[in-house]
Order: C-alpha cells, then structure tokens, then sequence
C-alpha cells in the first residue's frame, strides 16, 4: 500500500471535495480516500500494483481539477 497527497486546484466548495473523493473511492485499487477542501488536497491510500499515481492524478483532473503536486 502507499499513501500520495494530491494538492489539487480548482475546488470551490466541499461539494467539489465530495465528488472527488467520491471518484476515487471507485477506483479498483484504492482502499481510502479523503478530500479537504480547505486545504485543497486529497489524500488517497492505494495498491501500486493495482492502481498507478500518474492514473489517479488523470481521475482528479477528469471533471476540470487540476493537479499542482503530489507527495
């Protein structure tokens, strides 16, 4: 398992967090996830053999968020 923080620009409500977070969570190969729209990031807990970093970074970005950086 591996843990990446998403700092993700574009959100403007926790309506936003939720449908983010509601995608991921969908994810074959993600076992959690959690989405702050205050602090503008998701934090998402997942199987590198299931699911790549770079595929999730492409899901966030789906509906017109955009990734500014992982860690």
């Amino acid at each position: 398992m591996r843990t990446t923080t998403f700092k993700i620009e574009g959100m403007r409500c926790d309506g936003c967090a939720d449908t983010i977070k509601n995608m991921l969570t969908v994810q074959p190969g993600v076992r959690a996830a959690s989405v702050s729209f205050n602090d503008g990031e998701a934090r998402v807990l997942y199987d590198p053999e299931a699911v790549a970093e770079e595929q999730l970074a492409v899901l966030i970005e789906k509906p017109g968020f955009r990734v500014l950086a992982r860690a």
